[in-house]
């Protein structure tokens, strides 16, 4: 078959991947420069590593992304490290992620306060199950299970951080499914995420798949003698089938011929934004070492997480430079989408001597803002009735996004799980 990939993100070359392995023509249309979608990254001339526009790490239970680097059999080129993750609580930060750093935790009443907390926890991740807990909603079930003090030191600045206005409306299924698959020891590849993709696209390359970059598809309709017509930059062109892997809003535009109820499930599903300020320091920020930094949105700060890169990666992959990310989730109305760089880096920076007193904005080398409209999906009540069909009503069209991963949070290892998921769906659709 001759079939058009809409995206070369991680999910589209993963589809890729394996309908190129048995032979089909495949062609892969990105509208951007690079490959990688919101893993992609950018370097300096004096860096070894790429850094990502949006920070990424894989988790050691990622096994459909660590599957598929095996296959690659670039295993060796992934690196795992236990970097310091730190919560707030009472004007201070302090390490909970480890079983030690919770004796030490103060938010937790000692010792019932933690006891209730490890049955809480271990239940979930070990013995329920998701269908039933995406009946409730998390802020309700957390507060009654945990207890109120502890949702209110750990769970609600998660909540209300990851989903501003809509914290409510999440159902306890997400909760469930972060607190089952994430481990405290994180993973990228060598190199980058960045130098990840591109080194799946020269394989995918050298197997035949036509990689375009810089052309972004305008529109998708039923074609004449092949199923599906593809309108890009490079003029109109005939598929047998075609994956779509943008974001709801973006296919529903590009596919209007969709039926109305398919269009209609697309266009409601719910998700936020992300705006990501990063900044290459002279010095570390965090004296401590933390790697991440999770701020209760009450606490007044002006980012829900500062995520200091270097403080996980050596910097000496960066030129001594100090990365550090300042980075929120929110609404695309929120005011941060129409302010500048400049006028956000003001923002921010104000309370960098709150991370270390000793910080001068003279610290500064260079600075980077990253924009995205669809980065959070947001699961409501019995979610999974509102996921849409990987293989839409249109004969040869198909559509796998992060919104379908669900239960499971967004990230490279579910975009390669659903991208794979997909091309089986395709061949054996046939």
């Amino acid at each position: 078959m001759r079939i058009a990939i809409i995206g070369a993100g991680l999910g589209g070359m993963s589809a890729a991947f394996d309908l190129v392995k048995v032979g089909h023509q495949v062609v892969i249309y990105e509208g951007a420069e690079t490959v990688g979608g919101l893993a992609s990254g950018f370097k300096e001339p004096h860096w070894e590593w790429s850094v990502e526009k949006f920070y990424h790490h894989w988790f050691q239970s990622d096994r459909a992304m660590l599957g598929l680097i095996k296959e690659l059999g670039w295993q060796d080129q992934v690196i795992f490290n236990r970097p310091k993750t730190v919560a707030y609580h009472q004007g201070a930060f302090y390490p909970l992620d480890s079983p030690l750093a919770a004796l030490r935790f103060p938010g937790f009443q000692f010792p019932w306060g933690m006891i209730r907390f490890g049955l809480v926890t271990v239940y979930l991740r070990y013995l329920a199950q998701w269908k039933s807990l995406e009946k409730v909603k998390a802020h309700e079930w957390m507060k009654k299970w945990y207890g109120n003090e502890l949702y209110q030191t750990l769970f609600q600045p998660l909540l209300e951080g990851k989903f501003g206005p809509h914290y409510t409306e999440v159902n306890m299924a997400w909760m469930w499914a972060r607190l089952k698959a994430r481990t405290t020891r994180l993973g990228t590849f060598r190199g980058g995420f960045q130098h990840f993709a591109d080194r799946l696209a020269d394989y995918l390359r050298s197997q035949g798949v036509d990689i375009r970059l810089n052309s972004p598809v305008s529109s998708i309709s039923t074609g004449e003698g092949r199923a599906i017509k593809i309108f890009s930059r490079s003029g109109e062109e005939e598929y047998d089938q075609c994956l779509v892997t943008s974001s709801p809003s973006q296919f529903a535009r590009m596919a209007p011929e969709l039926p109305e109820q398919y269009l209609k499930g697309l266009l409601e599903l719910k998700s936020m934004g992300a705006v990501v300020l990063v900044l290459s320091l002279k010095h570390q920020l965090s004296r401590q070492g933390y790697y991440w930094f999770n701020i209760p949105k009450s606490a007044g700060y002006p980012f829900l997480a500062l995520v200091e890169h270097t403080n996980y990666l050596d910097p000496k992959y960066f030129g001594g430079d100090h990365i550090v990310y300042c980075g929120d989730y929110l609404d695309t109305d929120h005011e941060y989408f129409r302010l500048s760089q400049d006028e956000l880096l003001n923002r921010f920076i104000e309370v960098f001597p709150k991370f270390n007193p000793e910080f001068k904005p003279d610290w500064i080398k260079k600075v980077w803002l990253w924009k995205t409209s669809y980065a959070q999906p947001v699961p409501e009540l019995n979610h999974s009735r509102n996921i849409p069909a990987i293989q839409t009503p249109i004969k040869g069209l198909f559509f796998a996004s992060m919104s379908q991963v669900y239960p499971w949070d967004r990230g490279t290892n579910f975009a390669v799980e659903i991208g794979r998921k997909a091309a089986r769906l395709m061949l054996d659709s046939v």
